[in-house]
Order: C-alpha cells, then structure tokens, then sequence
C-alpha cells in the first residue's frame, strides 16, 4: 500500500507544499500504513543526511514560486499577459499554499490601506468643511 505515492510527492508532502487535499491523503494512509510511515522517516533522515534531488532543492527553496512583489503586481493587474497566466496556472493548477497564503495576505493589506485611505478622505471632507469635532 505504501507504494501508491510517489517518492515526490511523499517530499513534497514533507515541505508541506502539496495542496491540502492531497496532503491529507497521505497523512491519513500513513496512520494506517506502517509501511509508508517507515518510507516518510526514511526520506526524512536521507534529508537529514544532507542527500538531496535536484526536484527537492527546486520544491525546498520554492525556486517556481513568484516573489510577494510578483503576486502584488498580479494583484493589481500590471503583470505581462504570459507572466500572470504562469501565477494563475501556479497558484490553481500546482495549488501553491505558500503563494495563495502570500496572496492573501497582499489581498488584506490592500483592503487595510483602502479603508484607511477613505478614512482619510472623509477626515479631510470634515475639516475642509469645518466639521472636524475636537475631543
């Protein structure tokens, strides 16, 4: 039963980089599956003995993820048509928790700075108005 994951994908579990889907799939089988316990500790002491794939260092050091001033200029539209349809096949078709994370958090930042920048707005309306209250 254990051999049903590939040695790639038990890795990239291990980066936790899989999609949560898939993620959870191996770790429910692992509970279940002394086997595939025992091949998961033994990539992970290979790890720790300093062998490593080329696939690995490329999942390890995330060298196809975008960086966060990539996905905010994604965000905001500016990107080269081929340049976003790469973060879009990234972040839907690999499932790239890390950047989906990243994106997230530049969608906050942006929602953030929006409303303070309204606030701001509507503070200038008042005093330019003279309706700015003293506390």
């Amino acid at each position: 039963m254990s051999d049903r994951f590939k040695t790639s994908d038990l890795e990239a579990y291990l980066d936790e980089s899989l999609p949560v889907a898939e993620a959870s799939k191996i770790e429910d089988a692992a509970r279940v599956d002394e086997a595939l316990a025992r091949r998961l500790m033994m990539i992970h002491s290979r790890r720790d003995a300093g062998v490593h794939s080329l696939g690995e260092i490329w999942r390890r050091h995330r060298l196809s993820c975008p960086s966060r001033e990539e996905l905010g200029s994604f965000l905001l539209g500016t990107l080269a048509v081929e340049h976003a349809d790469f973060i879009t096949f990234h972040l839907e078709s690999s499932g790239c928790r890390y950047c989906q994370a990243n994106l997230d958090d530049l969608r906050e930042s942006q929602s953030r700075a929006d409303d303070t920048t309204e606030k701001r707005r509507h503070r200038y309306f008042q005093s330019s108005a003279g309706l700015l209250h003293k506390e």
